[in-house]
């Protein structure tokens, strides 16, 4: 596994841990932070490579613009109360 995918799952997993911490009440409520992280990120870097940002990139990885979708995307789901 490619260092840059295993940080990109770590970076996902802790947005939504804490954001589960500051908003989580179940267990389900983790599970689904947890996915919503994840796609978030992975959208995220999609549109880094999509529109080739060039800031906030630690190799191939767009940190910045994953971060900001991941974050949107957990709000969002939280928002939704799903």
């Amino acid at each position: 596994m490619p260092p840059y995918l295993l940080l990109a799952l770590l970076l996902s997993a802790i947005y939504s841990t804490l954001f589960y911490l500051w908003r989580g009440k179940n267990r389900r409520d983790l599970l689904i932070y947890l996915l919503a992280g994840l796609v978030g990120f992975l959208l995220g870097q999609g549109f880094g490579n999509l529109f080739g940002f060039q800031v906030g990139l630690i190799g191939p990885l767009h940190v910045l613009e994953a971060s900001l979708v991941s974050l949107a995307t957990l709000t969002l789901i939280q928002w939704l109360k799903l």
